[in-house]
């Protein structure tokens, strides 16, 4: 990294997108923070030295905007990682247009607007790197939150294949990554520690966001397409994709095993 780079975190008021744009300033980007809250996004960029920019992702020219706005300030785009995600829990006919379309557009639509906009920066002007927060949501069927899932597996099949694109294009510098973390406590799970919906969020190794930043900033050291966190939820994930059968009979047991966590968890909080 030469001179000035910028980099643009999409929700980035709290949580993950919080901590990687925080490792992205210690690393001498400048950032523009992102969020559809204009108070997060303010108070973070203000926090740890950052600009601050009010975001929907599902809204193409915005994300446009933002990418212009970041070259202007920077001088180029050297990294865009689409962080901001919503979910809501529950089988898929128990929830209304309106959740579903907002789910498949801030995961997947907000994905494709934002990697195609910072492709557009980065094509001919030095290259770059995107990095896409994806889920293991995306890897494998996950009960209670279909929609979800459905939403994530967009994000993923999208961001492989415009890779593999690129390479068919004869675009070498740009890299696309998809990290794909177990569950994070993050404020997505606060409220569903009595969600049954949401069982198998719990039903790992419950993440920390600094671990998701971690695993970010370990992929723009050394690029690779797909990232699970961690490793062996990624392989529990694949394998059940790889023989669905097995993958839909394991999952009682996951459940099983998040509701277990999700009980000590709201007694822990009982007794703080």
């Amino acid at each position: 990294m030469t001179g000035e780079a910028g980099a643009v975190v999409t929700g980035a008021g709290r949580g993950v997108g919080k901590l990687v744009a925080r490792m992205l300033v210690e690393r001498g980007y400048t950032v523009l923070v992102t969020d559809v809250d204009e108070a997060s996004a303010t108070a973070t960029a203000a926090e740890i030295g950052a600009t601050a920019r009010v975001l929907d992702v599902r809204d193409e020219a915005a994300v446009e905007a933002a990418r212009d706005d970041i070259v202007a300030r920077a001088g180029r785009l050297d990294v865009w990682v689409n962080n901001a995600g919503v979910l809501v829990t529950g089988p898929a006919w128990e929830q209304d247009a309106a959740t579903r379309r907002l789910m498949v557009e801030v995961n997947a639509l907000g994905t494709i607007n934002g990697t195609v906009a910072a492709i557009g920066a980065m094509r001919g002007h030095g290259g770059g790197h995107v990095v896409n927060i994806v889920s293991l949501a995306g890897i494998t069927a996950v009960m209670g939150e279909a929609v979800y899932a459905a939403s994530k597996h967009a994000a993923i099949g999208f961001s492989l294949s415009t890779l593999a694109d690129l390479r068919q294009a004869g675009v070498q510098d740009i890299d696309i990554s998809c990290v794909c973390p177990d569950g994070i406590w993050t404020p997505m799970l606060y409220d569903k520690l009595d969600d049954p919906a949401a069982a198998l969020s719990f039903s790992g190794t419950l993440l920390q966001p600094a671990d998701i930043a971690a695993a970010v900033a370990a992929v723009l050291d050394k690029p690779k397409p797909v990232t699970t966190v961690p490793r062996w939820r990624g392989a529990l994930a694949r394998l059940a994709d790889t023989f669905p059968r097995f993958g839909l009979r394991a999952i009682p047991f996951m459940v099983a095993q998040g509701r277990r966590t999700q009980r000590k968890l709201v007694a822990r909080d009982r007794q703080a």
